[in-house]
């Protein structure tokens, strides 16, 4: 079939259901070698589960629980999952289920940013990813994170050791006021002097190069 005549867009289709088809085969092959058969066992635990609960698609993973978000994102290529983008996943998933952000961290061109991507994917969460510099400033940094809370998106911020040291306090505080609102699931809470809405699916990360 893939060695037909498929238009552009019914190629990137297929191969993108071929590569998610292909991690779930190596999930049901290591289920079968460590003789897992029980759902309560982590093996089957720690697997990005899908679950359809009064018409409400339900992503789960260990303790945390997330409902589908819909985000329209195209036929989009996926990541190749690897058993270490698993424990990323794992990693990222227990740590949204916190009301915290997370830190990928590791040599550049490691796949920091499109595993986090990739998550935001299976989650159906749009995921902005932005490039940070010594020019951003913390008013800035505040609008970002205020359309971030309204719209529920995740934004990536790729080489965040980059902004300056003084930036980096204020924006600290930024980030503490959103997660206090999340962990109290407040629908509106004050940010930067005013009233804005807080979608529950937002969320932050930061990816950091040694150096």
């Amino acid at each position: 079939m893939v060695r037909g005549d498929l238009s552009n867009l019914e190629r990137r289709l297929l191969a993108a259901l071929i590569t998610i088809d292909v991690h779930s085969r190596d999930i049901v092959a290591s289920l079968v070698a460590k003789r897992t058969s029980n759902v309560s066992e982590f093996e089957w635990q720690m697997q990005l589960r899908y679950y359809f609960e009064e018409e409400d698609l339900i992503i789960r993973q260990v303790n945390a629980r997330f409902l589908y978000a819909y985000e329209y994102l195209g036929a989009q290529p996926r990541l190749v999952v690897t058993p270490m983008t698993d424990r990323c996943y794992l990693t990222l998933t227990g740590a949204l289920h916190l009301k915290l952000g997370g830190a990928p961290a590791g040599p550049a061109g490691t796949g920091k940013t499109e595993t986090t991507k990739d998550l935001g994917k299976a989650l159906g969460v749009n995921c902005v990813v932005f490039n940070c510099g010594d020019n951003l400033d913390y008013k800035f940094m505040g609008k970002f994170f205020s359309g971030l809370c309204q719209s529920g998106a995740w934004a990536c911020f790729d080489e965040f050791n980059r902004i300056d040291v003084e930036v980096l306090s204020v924006v600290a505080q930024q980030l503490l006021t959103i997660q206090n609102a999340l962990k109290a699931n407040l629908d509106k809470f004050w940010f930067e002097g005013r009233p804005i809405r807080l979608v529950p699916t937002c969320g932050v990360f930061i990816t950091m190069n040694p150096g």
